[in-house]
């Protein structure tokens, strides 16, 4: 074959490969959007996140921007590699199927040559539609392959299903969704080759020095797999930046509360929201279960009425992110209605052994605490947020709330709690967060805004939240205006209890001068706040908030 030729069919084949990969991309969007099937570019991102040590995480945080822009350059990263390896596949099988072709067209013109009576062509199924056997063999194992080396890298993950499936049969739909999207793939590989083949003559005799020089025709070739990359990229792209995008957490991924507007409890649509997903779970409740397994004589299924029509409490309850910097606003309060873990694992009867919880998630998630913990009265698997249902963002229709533990152990979209007799590892303790997740005495000045200069003589009434860790309570709040050399009591606002923060204020009279505020806070056993500064890895961050401000005659 000439050089010139080679390069044609590569040519051909990597456009194929590019409209099959897009076909794919189509249908895993489709599978993403309409059936809640994990898709391959969230699972990877989930396989690769854990592996990332904290602060090697935070420096790519910070040279993407921010977590949402590091979520999309990561979504972006693997689709692109997707389609390369598509391409790649396309070339390939394009170079297999022209090789088998032109050992046809070859073994014809001997056996026109020849004296002897050609052999009849062996004909099959593939044959009837101009379909080389060898080409379909290749499009098969290539995807087969695919599959299986997706299958085991992504193994942990595979048990994410954002409607809400058991990790089980989450796990089950996951693999055949794979199966489907690379299925499609090799579908639309064949289909687009045989396309832009030329129609083969009907006799040796039609057969020209040409035909096995120009095997493919350029006009064909361009109309079918042109044809391919607009349709399937345009659907791919409507299902991914017009269904999907719209569904996406960048809107509300790392919002905070905090500010003069602070209340005690906080509304559901300002509760602070940290996710590592592109797409937060949109769990149907008739699919939803809560199983109970592991170390246990008598695993345990629940269904949400099964839940909820067990005796529940109403418990206030402060969750704060392991990521709260000091004097940020990754820290939120609400009353939440659910049951006691307690009474779920008890009627599981846990058997003798038993270290930990491990929780799953809808979305892959995991993370684990002590049976102690789980055991206490306080651990609630809840369904109600002030009043009402929980929000999507928030773990509907069920999430776990472990108060004293950092925002990460509260689970949200929980499938099962595993009972286990070693120490596992949850989701960011993989990454090297920890060992202790006990939140820490923080407390906060969220008004009013000093930025701009005051003005002597009238009062400032300075206000902020104080929150007393491992449900502990806030005892006192003290404030400082010469960078925590004195201080003085605050007044308590709203004292909350001892899971929940405390709102305070101060009624400062300034004079004119620079000065620099501080607050501390006592918890309610009388241990003072830490006033060492420590940055959030790996166990949270401590230290006093600081603020300066100008007081102008």
């Amino acid at each position: 074959m000439k050089k010139q030729s080679w390069l044609k069919v590569i040519g051909i084949g990597l456009l194929i490969g590019l409209a099959a990969g897009l076909c794919m991309t189509m249908t895993i969007g489709a599978l993403r959007y309409f059936l809640s099937l994990a898709s391959p570019p969230e699972l990877i991102g989930d396989r690769i996140a854990p592996l990332f040590e904290p602060s090697k995480f935070f420096e790519l945080l910070f040279s993407y921007g921010g977590y949402n822009q590091l979520k999309q350059a990561g979504i972006r990263g693997v689709l692109g590699g997707m389609l390369g390896v598509s391409m790649l596949g396309g070339a390939l099988y394009a170079i297999i199927v022209e090789r088998a072709r032109r050992r046809e067209l070859t073994a014809d013109t001997d056996n026109s040559t020849s004296t002897e009576k050609p052999a009849a062509r062996p004909t099959n199924f593939l044959s009837r539609f101009n379909l080389r056997t060898r080409g379909v063999l290749f499009a098969a194992a290539f995807t087969g392959a695919l599959w299986l080396v997706s299958v085991i890298a992504l193994w942990p993950v595979l048990d994410t299903h954002y409607g809400g499936l058991p990790p089980t049969h989450a796990r089950l739909a996951t693999l055949v969704g794979l199966a489907i999207s690379y299925g499609s793939y090799a579908l639309a590989l064949v289909l687009l080759h045989r396309l832009m083949l030329e129609p083969r003559p009907a006799t040796n005799a039609q057969m020209t020095t040409d035909d096995t020089n120009a095997p493919l025709s350029g006009r064909r070739s361009l109309l079918a797999g042109g044809l391919g990359v607009l349709v399937f990229g345009f659907i791919a792209n409507w299902l991914i930046r017009r269904k999907l995008f719209d569904l996406a957490t960048f809107q509300y991924d790392g919002l905070q509360y905090l500010g003069p507007e602070v209340q005690p409890i906080t509304p559901n649509d300002r509760f602070y929201t940290v996710t590592k997903n592109v797409i937060d779970p949109r769990v149907k409740k008739s699919l939803w279960q809560l199983e109970i397994t592991g170390l246990v004589e008598r695993q345990q299924s629940f269904s949400f009425e099964d839940l909820t029509a067990l005796p529940a409490v109403t418990q206030e309850t402060t969750l704060m992110c392991i990521s709260y910097s000091v004097g940020g606003g990754l820290m939120s309060n609400a009353r939440w209605r659910g049951v006691p873990m307690r009474r779920l694992i008890e009627a599981a009867r846990p058997k003798p052994g038993v270290v930990e919880v491990l929780l799953h998630a809808a979305d892959g998630y995991t993370d684990t605490f002590a049976l102690e913990k789980a055991m206490d009265e306080t651990t609630l698997v809840v369904y109600e947020m002030n009043g009402e249902p929980l929000p999507d963002r928030h773990g509907y229709p069920v999430r776990v709330v472990v108060p004293g533990l950092f925002g990460e152990k509260n689970v949200k979209w929980i499938t099962r709690i595993e009972l286990v007799d070693y120490d596992a590892k949850g989701f960011y303790e993989e990454q090297g967060w920890g060992p202790k997740f006990e939140t820490h005495t923080h407390s906060r000045i969220d008004g009013p805004d000093l930025s701009q200069p005051l003005k002597a003589g009238a009062p400032v009434m300075l206000r902020g939240i104080a929150y007393g860790g491992d449900v502990q309570g806030i005892s006192k709040v003290e404030v400082s205006f010469d960078d925590a050399q004195t201080w003085h009591d605050a007044r308590i606002e709203y004292p909350g209890s001892k899971l929940a923060w405390t709102l305070w204020s101060y009624e400062w009279r300034p004079v004119p001068g620079e000065y620099k505020l501080a607050v501390r806070a006592t918890d309610g056993a009388g241990k003072p706040q830490v006033t060492q500064d420590r940055y959030v890895i790996p166990e949270g961050s401590t230290g006093l908030h600081r603020i300066k401000a100008r007081v102008e005659a």
